[in-house]
Formats: structure tokens, C-alpha cells, sequence
């Protein structure tokens, strides 16, 4: 018996309440599997979402200079190409240090939205976003990535991979 939960709350009942507590909820009764989704901060519906964003943290990214740069930006464009999604535009930022931190910021455009990477190269820090709404999965672009980056680097640590459905219509 968890203490604080009254014996008389159906096991299912229960079971949610140890799962949200820290929600300050409890999901009792007939409920539907998007309200355990909900309590556990993922959907509110179970209606299929129209996009999904994948994001990657790394630490220990070592980008020495532009060249650096450039090579991940084209391994960017690399990627979407190998993909179903079009690109739109490209743009890769340098920073020198003199107003920003020395690293870069890079997005490539696609049809189905966007793949970026922001560097703090003098931290080691990388972030990666691939947020598409069509027929492309971000997770086949963000794989195609993270798998030739620990190739180049094998330091680099993947700190945080997550996947996060968007446009997600109401109940």
C-alpha cells in the first residue's frame, strides 16, 4: 500500500497518483490513455500529431575554426538531401567572439520546416534541432547526424535526445 493513497482508490488509480504526484493530480475512474500521457507532460490528446521535432545536446563538441563549421553545415544539407524533404534555403553564421561567443548558428530550411545547430565552440556545447511537419521522420535526419558527428569526435557526449510531437490536434 502507498502511503498517503486510500486503499479504497482502484490499482489503476493508485498507480497514476504515485505517477503524478509530483503534478499535484490524480487521474481516477475510466480514463483514456492520453491522460496518462498528460499526467507524464507528453499529449493531452491521442489524436496523431501532424510534425515532431527531435532534439540533441551534446558536450564536448570540439569546432576549432570555420572550416569545422562548414563541415557540419554540410553534413546538415547532406542529410535533408538523403531525405524526402526539400530544402529551401541554407545559412551558416560564424561567430568570432567579438559580440557573441565564439561558435555558430546554422539552419537549413526545408519544405517540411527546419534543421538547426547552435555551437558554443569555446564550451564544447552543440545543439541540434530537426523539426519537420510531413511525410520526413526528424529522428532519420538527427540519426544521419549524430552518427557521423561521434565519428569525427568520438569525446562528443550525447547528453539529451528527445522527441517531441507537434501540431497535435484537440480532443
Amino acid at each position: 500500500k502507498d502511503a498517503g493513497t486510500p486503499s479504497h482508490q482502484p490499482k489503476k488509480c493508485r498507480l497514476i497518483r504515485r505517477f503524478s504526484h509530483n503534478l499535484g493530480e490524480m487521474v481516477c475512474g475510466s480514463f483514456k490513455k492520453s491522460m496518462i500521457r498528460q499526467a507524464a507532460g507528453e499529449y493531452m490528446t491521442d489524436k496523431p500529431s501532424q510534425g515532431a521535432h527531435v532534439f540533441i545536446d551534446y558536450t564536448n563538441a570540439v569546432f576549432e575554426d570555420e572550416t569545422a563549421y562548414n563541415w557540419l553545415f554540410s553534413l546538415m544539407r547532406e542529410a535533408v538531401e538523403q531525405s524526402p524533404a526539400k530544402e529551401v534555403h541554407a545559412h551558416l553564421a560564424p561567430f568570432d567572439g567579438s559580440t557573441s561567443p565564439p561558435g555558430f548558428a546554422a539552419v537549413v530550411l526545408i519544405d517540411e520546416s527546419h534543421i538547426t545547430a547552435h555551437c558554443y565552440a569555446d564550451s564544447g556545447l552543440l545543439a541540434i534541432d530537426c523539426f519537420t511537419c510531413g511525410a520526413t521522420d526528424p529522428a532519420t535526419i538527427a540519426t544521419y547526424l549524430h552518427d557521423r558527428l561521434m565519428k569525427r569526435m568520438p569525446s562528443l557526449v550525447c547528453v539529451r535526445r528527445q522527441r517531441v510531437d507537434r501540431f497535435i490536434t484537440e480532443v
